[in-house]
This record gives structure tokens, sequence and C-alpha cells, in this order.
């Protein structure tokens, strides 16, 4: 028995877009959730994809840090000129609304802020100051999935550093490159002096800091022990934590207890939810 011809699909039906432009007009799209990993020297591709977004006339959400650092303003700009939403809450500290926080207290100015924003390093050295040697500690963050199988952003420091600067960014409203950020990361750290510090009292914390100065801003990302006195000596394993200082309020801390894989994706929801519910 022989089968009738299945029915011919037109050019325009087969035709697979090439690039995102061409997914943004096939697909008629009104919103854009961008979720590519981080390239730190530039942001990219991200900065592209969110730039066709917002030139196509959607809004554009993303959980990539990159962009923020590397082109904010620029999409900022982009954003308000097409009467569209550019929106990052997960960039940062999964999806607390820290950015949206701060629009909530309009005129307030940031003077400085420090806190632990990168859970992988956290678990490694929870993990380190329990008695399991770095490997082992990686191995267990990679086991929770918040450790990818190449962790180098997170054990150098460059995942703590873009958080920074994008905080500085935005909520500073100073420019900033990742170069002028001091940083350093876990990877020299050895668990006999993990654990001696633990012992001492004073366990040791991968910190960000920034605060303003007439010149500028000046940043770090780096270890320091940190005394039992300071909220930031509790906080272990995927907890994070952040504390501003600000010309009316002289102390604001926000704390992320344990928060699961589903957090990031929250934020992008939340995101989803300002944006389309205006």
């Amino acid at each position: 028995m022989e089968r009738a011809p299945s029915p011919a699909k037109s050019p325009e039906a087969s035709r697979k877009p090439a690039n995102v432009r061409d997914w943004l007009k096939a697909a008629q799209a009104d919103v854009l959730f961008e979720a590519t990993s981080l390239n730190v020297e530039d942001g990219q591709p991200a900065v592209d994809h969110i730039r066709a977004a917002l030139e196509h006339g959607a809004h554009a959400i993303t959980a990539n840090k990159g962009p923020i650092v590397h082109a904010y303003r620029e999409l900022r700009d982009l954003a308000a000129a097409k009467n569209k939403r550019f929106l990052f809450e997960s960039t940062v500290m999964d999806g607390v609304p820290i950015f949206s926080f701060f629009d909530q207290m309009p005129t307030i100015h940031l003077q400085a802020f420090h806190g632990i924003l990168n859970s992988t390093t956290n678990v490694i050295l929870s993990e380190m100051g329990n008695g399991l040697s770095f490997d082992e500690s990686l191995k267990k963050a990679q086991a929770l999935g918040i450790a990818e199988t190449d962790a180098t952003h997170d054990i150098d420091g460059w995942d703590a550093a873009v958080k920074t600067a994008a905080l500085i960014t935005v909520l500073m409203d100073v420019q900033v490159r990742l170069e002028e950020i001091k940083r350093e990361g876990i990877r020299g750290l050895s668990a006999d002096a993990m654990r001696a510090a633990k012992k001492e009292g004073r366990p040791y914390k991968l910190v960000c800091r920034a605060k303003k100065t007439e010149s500028g801003v000046t940043a770090s990302v780096r270890l320091e022990q940190i005394p039992l006195t300071d909220p930031m000596a509790q906080i272990s394993g995927t907890s994070s934590y952040i504390y501003f200082e600000t010309d009316i309020f002289p102390g604001l801390a926000i704390t992320e207890e344990d928060p699961g894989l589903y957090a990031t994706a929250y934020g992008m929801l939340a995101d989803f939810v300002r944006a389309v519910g205006r």
C-alpha cells in the first residue's frame, strides 16, 4: 500500500533561525531569558543576546553577571529607549531582590558593602574546616550541584569579583574594571591552615569588599580571618551574606541561608513578573 505523500513544507517553515535575532523575529518574542555561562573577559555572547532582544522590542532577563560588568550602561539606556525592562536579579545572591531592594529606596547613596557572595568557595572552606581536603571539599560542592566541573572561576575569585563589580556598577553607579578589583582566591589555602584558623576562633572566609572614595571605589576579593563576633563567621555551606553601609542607614544586612538550586530560577521568574506585570 502506497503512503500518501507528506504535505510539502514551505521554505519558511523548514528554515531554522540562524542566530538570536532570527529566533526573536520568528518567535515574535516578548521576553528573552538569557542564561549562558559567564565570560569574564567581555561578557559575550550574553551582551549581544540582550542587545538583540531589546532592539527587537522584547524585555531581557539574565542570570549572567558578565553583561552587567561589561555593558550595563549601554543596555540600561537601550532598554529605557525601547520602553522595555533589562532585569538581572539572579546575578547576585540567586533570587534575593538586592537590586530591586535599592529601587525602593530613592536618593539613598551606597557608601560601602562587604559580604560572602560565592557559594562554591564557601562550601569548600566550610568542609575544609570540618576536616576534608581541598579536593574532597570541591567534589562535595560539585555533588551539591553548585560547582561546575571546571570551578576555576570560583576557586580563583573571579565569580566573586564579577559580583562585586556588578554591585558597584549598578548600586554605586561607578564604572569599574575587573582588573581594578584586588583579587585572590582560595587555591593556596591548606586544610591545616583552615583547621588552625577555625580552632583559634577566626575562620577563613572569601570576603568581597567595596568602598566609595573621593577618587572612585576601592574593592577587593580576598581570604580574611573573621572573628566569631562578626556575622560573616557564621555563614557556612551554600549560604550568602551582604552588609550595606548607606548615607541614611549605617548598616543593612541580608543573609541567605542554604538556598536550593531553584533559587536562581525563582529570581528569573520574579524578574519576568516585574517585566510583564507593569
